[in-house]
């Protein structure tokens, strides 16, 4: 199913999942779809393996966790989510030569806490690996000491962006 492509979320400088500058990093793309849900896509390469020609684990479990945790910023671009608890069931290998996509949705939201569900889904459709996150709700400029920049936390527009995701 094509899902229209509302707004692409920021990326950052260093970030593994998301930083344009991290030569080891994922370097993912972010993109609010209409139905209010989060999809990521990245590419995985050598770097990101566990046994051969398979993403790693705990890189799948990564992606996963920043996706559900970002996916608080549909609702409050002021407010990022910081992990207190994350479930995740392996289904399937995901292979590192194809892009990887996943999708996150928000399905309990308080005053502190939200929690979120997320996959991330193979160039078939079939189902890799699923996740259920618990966060803590914490704004944007009290998540680090380090203040948040232009420079460090910005919108990128890429010639690739889609305007549609399918999934």
């Amino acid at each position: 199913m094509k899902h229209t492509v509302i707004e692409k979320q920021n990326n950052s400088k260093l970030c593994f999942v998301c930083g344009i500058n991290n030569e080891f990093g994922l370097k993912a793309s972010f993109y609010e779809i209409e139905n209010e849900e989060l999809a990521a896509v990245f590419h995985p390469n050598d770097f990101h393996q566990g046994y051969p020609g398979r993403l790693h684990g705990g890189i799948a479990s990564t992606a996963l966790d920043e996706t559900i945790g970002r996916a608080i910023l549909i609702k409050d671009k002021n407010i990022w989510g910081v992990t207190l608890e994350l479930n995740l069931k392996f289904r399937k290998p995901i292979p590192l030569d194809k892009p990887v996509k996943v999708v996150a949705r928000l399905t309990e939201v308080g005053t502190r806490v939200f929690e979120g569900t997320g996959e991330i889904i193979l160039e078939n459709g079939d189902i890799a690996v699923t996740a259920h996150g618990k966060y803590f709700k914490i704004p944007l400029d009290k998540i680090t000491d380090k203040e948040f920049k232009a420079e460090e936390w910005f919108k990128i527009k890429g010639e690739n962006d889609p305007e549609e995701i399918e999934f």
